[in-house]
């Protein structure tokens, strides 16, 4: 016996899941829901399946094949265009030429069709419907039969007035080929409106077998989540491709769980899901292949398709979630909701119930989604933020990401130029710098492949190459699956905006240049820069002070870079390093996370009697100290020491600060007869001013730019300093004038971000204010800047005052005052 399978839908009505794909490709715990019509087919020792297309057939044939792996043999019957049900059964008429049975390609059902073969058999029908009893019949074909099975009457999608019975057609049907001698040639035609009741007019054998079992028609995005729960509640004979392991929970190849992970079934995970520590999948849930889940994340009643990334505390509530969705920290997605394919949402979202999200959008931080998303991003096209272009590695950011992007850079240079390309070393970081490189020669452009190096080292390349610019890939200092990939200009600086610009233009228009073969780039190999750094900095300090002063120090590191160069330099300086050991920690260990241990470090630097506590983030671009007396000394602080050594040792000299900086800068300043330069925060713009030549020439030996985001330079630098003066790191920091600052966040919608600036500026009219990032408020009793973030919906208040109550005070008011038009601009 053969069979056709009905696979041509479109399935609008379960959109955005069938955007890009026909229904009957969508996944029903996990399998595209055809293969369930045709593993019933074959269980039923059907295995001659003809299909008819009609939507995306490709898809269809690319994801079946010729059956053979399924152990069924499959021909397709494409439209070329729509025929309607019937219609496209006549399409395939040539392959029909016995008894044969129609099933629909984007039913999920288990009843026993041989069944339904032999009742239509043993009465000699024409045409047999299958029929099964529902609770709700509105949205199905309504049949009435005499007791011997004959139909008598039926009805499309009845009002309630007019359900005369709750048997309803389920579209499978027990043909004759004769019958296709009723369908018109090439004609939209159909079976419930046009042939049966044909048939039934002309008093044709035409009969309803009605079969226990279970039958849905996922006909919407309710019935849709449905079958999901009636699987997993067994009301439906399927195989899952998962192992039972007992209390209602199946689970595919290598799932990870971490220690703490809770699962509640019934529920299922697909093959390589890897849930984090205090996770919880509770009950009806369903989740891909390749996903993860982080830490503390909670889903429940939820359908993840492949490859979905849930970050840590996120929240997952009766939502279905297509593939490779990127929902970040914090985010909430609730019931009803639908995100369609490569989507990301970014921290601290909420979308709401019902919500749905068409495919490919990119939502912005702490975006509130209230109605559904069809056009246009909610987001904006900006690659870049503030060091770079960051994302969850492999995940936002992949290797083939990262290919397009190396492309779209090398196209913004001549195929005479050459840039750097680097990364810290860890694996991630490594992988994605394999595919700059090679987006970047695809372009005809030149790679100086750096190896494994720090930032600072990234930067002192670029400058000695003569490169054009170069492309760092770093793992966050903070989040440990983050990855940043920062560019410099040829002085090593951060890109301005109108260089991320041409970048982001090249990629979101695919504007990559090809080169031809023998005229790809070449890459250069560079192992050695470390020790071409390392030497630099040995050459600028005095190497015979530093010597005699026989320095010893406490210190700490992670990034494997600075392990191979980072002892060598200090012996070669004669310092003395004790590694600082916080293996007793088991939390994460990241740069802030060490911080919070400047006790123990401390402690250990007054135990050791050591000059100095050192800790030096991965990159090699931040620093933190513990003074000599076991005071820490923080990066706030360090900037201020650094501005009192440049001006010591070169009275008049600039230093340029970002506008975050302290006041206590201007008073050393005032002190030696120097000024000050207030920037922008980010980094670009404090670069643009530490590099350029009229300050480096008045600065003397203890530039700024050797200081700026280089850790090693800034300690070796401090440590010069100290040796030729004579003095200790505390005596120093005593010179300084006490001063008080406080920061803290607070929230702010991107939508009122505008609004809340406008009316502080308002409302500061008149008063001794300035604009250069954000707004500066010059009190009596000191100043509070409001700075809004460029990449989170949130304002940071900084404060200075004459006292730290005074400091927190000024904080506190503006952020109260913004929270305050927040409010009412909601009312």
């Amino acid at each position: 016996m053969k069979a056709i399978i009905m696979a041509g839908g479109e399935g609008s009505r379960l959109r955005p899941l069938t955007c890009g794909r026909p229904k009957p490709l969508v996944p029903v715990a996990n399998r595209p829901v055809m293969e369930y019509a045709v593993e019933l087919l074959k269980r039923c020792g059907i295995t001659e399946i003809g299909v008819t297309l009609q939507y995306l057939p490709e898809a269809i044939q690319d994801w079946f094949g010729d059956g053979s792996q399924f152990g069924v043999e499959l021909r397709y019957f494409v439209e070329e265009k729509p025929l309607g049900t019937a219609g496209s059964v006549k399409n395939a008429q040539e392959f029909l030429d016995e008894t044969f049975l129609v099933v629909s390609g984007d039913a999920l059902t288990d009843l026993n069709l041989l069944e339904a073969v032999k009742f239509h058999r043993d009465r000699g029908a024409l045409a047999t419907l299958v029929l099964t009893a529902v609770d709700t019949p509105l949205e199905y074909g309504v049949v009435l039969t005499f007791p011997d099975g004959r139909i008598e009457k039926f009805l499309e999608k009845p009002g309630w007035g007019e359900v005369f019975s709750d048997q309803v057609n389920t579209g499978i049907y027990v043909l004759e080929p004769e019958v296709l001698g009723y369908i018109p040639e090439g004609t939209m035609y159909d079976f419930s409106k046009d042939l049966f009741p044909k048939l039934l007019r002309e008093n044709r054998p035409l009969y309803g077998c009605v079969l226990p079992g279970y039958w849905c028609d996922i006909g919407n995005l309710q019935q849709y989540q449905q079958a999901h729960y009636d699987i997993l509640d067994g009301r439906v004979a399927v195989d899952l491709k998962a192992t039972y392991q007992g209390d209602g929970i199946w689970l595919g190849k290598g799932v990870d769980l971490s220690p703490g992970a809770r699962l509640r079934g019934p529920l299922i995970l697909g093959d390589y899901v890897k849930v984090g520590p205090g996770a919880t999948i509770d009950s009806y849930t369903v989740i891909g292949n390749n996903c993860k889940v982080g830490e503390g994340a909670s889903l429940k009643k939820a359908v993840l398709w492949d490859g979905v990334y849930l970050a840590n505390f996120t929240e997952v509530r009766g939502a279905v979630l297509c593939n490779r969705v990127i929902l970040k920290a914090k985010s909430q997605v609730y019931e009803g909701a639908v995100i369609g394919d490569e989507t990301s949402v970014a921290e601290n979202s909420v979308i709401k119930p019902e919500v749905k999200v068409w495919p490919h959008k990119q939502l912005n931080q702490g975006i509130t989604l209230n109605s559904s998303l069809v056009w246009g991003t909610k987001g904006n096209r900006n690659l870049f933020g503030v060091e770079g272009i960051s994302g969850t590695a492999n995940w936002d950011i992949t290797p083939e990401f990262a290919a397009k992007l190396g492309a779209a850079y090398g196209s913004t240079l001549s195929t005479e130029q050459k840039v750097a390309v680097s990364s810290d070393g860890y694996a991630a970081t490594q992988m994605l710098k394999t595919a700059l490189i090679a987006g970047i020669v695809s372009a005809g452009v030149e790679v100086c492949d750096l190896g494994p190096v720090t930032m600072p080292v990234h930067r002192f390349a670029v400058r000695s190459l003569g490169a054009a610019g170069g492309m760092h890939v770093k793992l966050d200092t903070r989040d440990p699956e983050k990855v940043w990939m920062q560019f410099v200009d040829d002085r090593g600086i951060d890109f301005n905006r109108g260089a991320e610009r041409k970048v982001e233009n090249a990629f979101w228009r695919e504007e990559y240049r090809r080169a031809a073969e023998g005229k790809i780039g070449v890459i250069n190999y560079f192992p050695r820069f470390k020790e071409s750094y390392r030497d630099y900095v040995v050459s600028a300090v005095d190497g015979a002070a530093i010597r005699g002063a026989r320095f010893k120090i406490v210190i700490d590191y992670e990034l494997p870079n600075l392990r191979l160069m980072l002892p060598n330099l200090l012996e070669q300086l004669g310092i003395k390093s004790i590694p600082f050991d916080t293996s007793f920690d088991h939390e994460l260990k990241t740069f802030e996370r060490v911080k919070d241990l400047h006790s123990f470090l401390a402690a250990e630097v007054i135990h050791q009697r050591a000059d100095l506590g050192v800790i030096m983030d991965n990159n090699g671009e931040r620093l933190f100290l513990i003074d000599d007396e076991g005071k820490p000394v923080d990066e706030e602080r360090l900037m201020v020491l650094m501005s009192l050594v440049i001006f010591r040792s070169k009275p008049g000299a600039t230093v340029a600060v970002p506008v975050t900086a302290p006041s206590v800068i201007d008073k050393l300043a005032a002190r030696y007869n120097g000024k000050v330069l207030r920037t922008k925060t980010a980094h670009n713009f404090l670069l643009e001013k530490v590099f350029s030549p009229e300050i480096m020439e008045q600065q003397g030996k203890y530039q700024q730019a050797a200081f700026q985001f280089d850790a090693v330079q800034s300690l070796v630098k401090l440590l010069d300093f100290l040796a030729q003066e004579h003095t200790r790191l505390s005596e120093l920091s005593t010179s300084i004038p006490e001063y008080f600052t406080h920061v803290q966040t607070t929230p702010c919608p991107w939508e009122a971000k505008g609004k809340v600036m406008r009316s502080l500026i308002s409302e500061h009219q008149g008063d001794n204010i300035d604009l250069i990032d954000g707004i500066k408020i010059q009190r009596e009793n000191g100043w509070a800047l409001v700075l809004p973030h460029v990449e989170e919906p949130v304002y940071q208040v900084y404060g200075e005052g004459m006292s730290q109550e005074v400091a927190e005070e000024l904080t506190n008011f503006y952020a109260k005052k913004i929270q305050e038009m927040v409010k009412s601009q909601k009312q």
